[in-house]
C-alpha cells in the first residue's frame, strides 16, 4: 500500500529557514523599493554629492527587522563582519559602510514623509489583487510597548480651588454650560468624545492622531492595573488572511475606542473589500459612534457588551432577546438585510408552558437593528453565528504576538514618537511582505504538486 504523505501549508517560519538570498529577496519584492528609494534621494544636482547606497541602506534596516538584529550598531558590525551579508543587503564592493548618523538622517528622512504607509497599502492591494485577501471578518485591537526614554518627573498641579457648595443659579448654570461647550470646541480632536470623529475625513484623523510617548494603563488578566510609559499600535486585521490591513501608532495614554474609527474609514475607504461583512472588537470598543461608522460601511458589528452603569432590561434577557410572560428568551432565528430586522421565535419552553394557548405570548418579535445598533446586532447577541464571529477576533492577537515575538515591535530604539512611528511602520511593512511572500512561494508549491 502507497504512503500518502499531507502537505502542510508553507508557513512564515518556512520562508525565515530559507537561504538569506533567497529569503530577503522574496520579502523585498513584494516591496516598491523605487518609491521609498524616490522619497529619500536628493532631488537636485546642486549641493554635495550623495556618496551613500541609499536603496542598500533601506534594505538593510529591513534585513534588520527579519535577522532580528537588535540595534543598529549591531547592524554595522554586522556588514563590517560579514561580507556576504553585505552583497544580499544590496550594497556593493565598492561601497563604504554607512555609519549610525547616516542612518540617523535616513530615518529623519523617513518621519517627514507617509511614504512607509503608502508602501504598507500597496502591499494590501497586491495580495488583494494576487486573491490572497478575501476576508468577510475584520478584527480590530491595540498593543502597548514601551518607549526608549523614561518618562519625565510628575509636574505637581496646583491645587484648584474648592467648587462652591449648592446648586448654581440658572443665570451661572447658563454661563457654566456655554463655558464647558467652548472648552469642549477648543479641544484637539483625539480628546474630543469618540462622535466627534464620524464627519472628519480620513487624511485629517490620521493627520491629528497623538504620538508623543505618554503613560497609558490597562488591566490585566488578573484585573490589576498595568502601567507603562510608550506607545500604542492600533491594527484592523483579516481573520482568515491574517493581514494586516490598516494600522495606526498613537501615544499610550489614547483609548484603544478612539482609534477604532479611522481604522474603519481606512479600511472602507482605502480598500473595499467586496465580501467584508463583520467588524469584531472586545468590550473596550463598545461605543455607540463606533457602532455607527460600522452601520454606515453596511457591515454588522460583533463588539463584547460592556455594561456602563445600565439598568436590567425589563422584558429582555441579558442579550436583548424579548422574553415570554415567564421570562424564558426568544430564539434567534434570522436577519432580513433589506429591512434591518432581526426575527424572534419563541422560547423552546413554550412546547410543555400551560400558557402556550392563553394567547398572551407572540410566536414571532421583530425588531430593526436601527432601534439600538449598541443592543441589537445581526447575528443577535448571544447566538451560536454570534459567538463564532467572535471568536475570530483571536486573529488580530495572534498578529501582535507574531509583531513582538518574532519582528521586533517592542524594541524601540528612538526616543521621539515620529521617529518610533518609522520603527512601528517598518515593522508592519516587513510582516505584510512576509506574509505576501509565504503565500506566494505556498501557491507556487501547489500548483507544481497539482502539475
Amino acid at each position: 500500500m502507497a504512503i500518502i504523505r499531507q502537505t502542510s501549508l508553507f508557513s512564515i517560519q518556512d520562508l525565515y529557514e530559507m537561504e538569506p538570498t533567497q529569503r530577503y529577496e522574496s520579502i523585498i519584492s513584494a516591496i516598491d523599493l523605487d518609491a521609498i528609494h524616490d522619497e529619500i534621494t536628493k532631488k537636485s544636482r546642486l549641493g554635495a554629492p550623495v556618496e551613500l547606497n541609499y536603496a542598500a541602506m533601506v534594505i538593510s534596516m529591513f534585513v534588520r527587522i527579519v535577522e532580528r538584529i537588535p540595534t543598529m550598531k549591531d547592524l554595522i558590525k554586522r556588514l563590517n563582519d560579514d561580507f556576504i551579508f553585505k552583497l544580499n543587503c544590496g550594497f556593493l564592493v565598492s561601497d563604504n559602510t554607512p555609519s549610525e548618523a547616516a542612518y540617523s538622517r535616513l530615518i529623519t528622512k523617513l518621519d517627514d514623509s507617509i511614504v512607509l504607509e503608502e508602501s504598507q497599502e500597496k502591499v494590501v492591494l497586491q495580495a488583494m489583487a494576487e486573491g490572497f485577501i478575501m476576508d468577510d471578518t475584520v478584527a480590530i485591537d491595540a498593543t502597548h510597548f514601551e518607549a526608549r526614554d523614561q518618562a519625565p518627573p510628575k509636574e505637581e498641579k496646583p491645587k484648584a480651588e474648592p467648587n462652591k457648595r449648592g446648586r448654581k443659579r440658572k443665570d451661572e448654570r447658563e454661563q457654566w454650560l456655554m463655558e464647558q461647550a467652548e472648552k469642549e470646541a477648543n479641544l484637539p480632536l483625539f480628546e474630543k468624545k469618540i462622535e466627534a470623529q464620524l464627519d472628519v475625513p480620513l487624511h485629517e484623523l490620521r493627520s491629528e492622531v497623538p504620538q508623543d510617548p505618554k503613560w497609558g494603563v490597562k488591566k490585566n488578566s488578573e484585573g490589576k492595573n498595568v502601567f507603562w510609559y510608550g506607545y500604542k499600535g492600533h491594527l484592523a486585521v483579516g481573520t482568515s488572511s491574517q493581514y494586516i490591513l490598516q494600522s495606526l501608532f498613537s501615544s499610550g495614554s489614547l483609548n484603544d475606542g478612539k482609534a477604532a474609527i479611522p481604522l474603519l474609514k481606512g479600511v472602507d475607504e482605502c480598500l473595499s473589500l467586496p465580501s467584508l461583512a463583520y467588524q469584531t472588537m472586545d468590550a473596550g470598543y463598545d461605543y455607540a459612534p463606533i457602532y455607527e461608522q460600522v452601520h454606515r460601511m453596511g457591515n454588522q458589528s460583533v463588539i463584547a457588551y460592556n455594561k456602563k452603569n445600565e439598568a436590567e432590561p425589563i422584558g429582555f434577557d441579558k442579550h436583548f432577546a424579548p422574553t415570554c410572560f415567564r421570562e424564558h428568551s426568544y430564539r434567534y432565528d434570522s436577519f432580513d438585510a433589506k429591512y434591518e430586522t432581526l426575527k424572534y421565535t419563541s422560547p423552546k419552553e413554550c412546547s410543555d408552558c400551560p400558557l402556550a394557548n392563553e394567547g398572551i405570548c407572540q410566536k414571532v418579535y421583530k425588531v430593526k437593528i436601527t432601534t439600538d445598533l449598541r443592543k441589537y446586532t445581526a447575528p443577535a447577541r448571544g447566538s451560536k453565528a454570534w459567538k463564532h464571529l467572535s471568536k475570530r477576533r483571536s486573529a488580530v492577537e495572534r498578529v501582535n504576538a507574531y509583531l513582538k515575538e518574532y519582528y521586533q515591535l517592542d524594541n524601540v530604539r528612538y526616543r521621539t514618537g515620529k521617529r518610533a512611528k518609522v520603527h512601528f511602520d517598518i515593522v508592519t511593512l516587513i510582516y505584510n511582505a512576509s506574509k505576501l511572500a509565504s503565500d506566494r512561494i505556498n501557491l507556487l508549491l501547489n500548483q507544481q504538486q497539482a502539475a
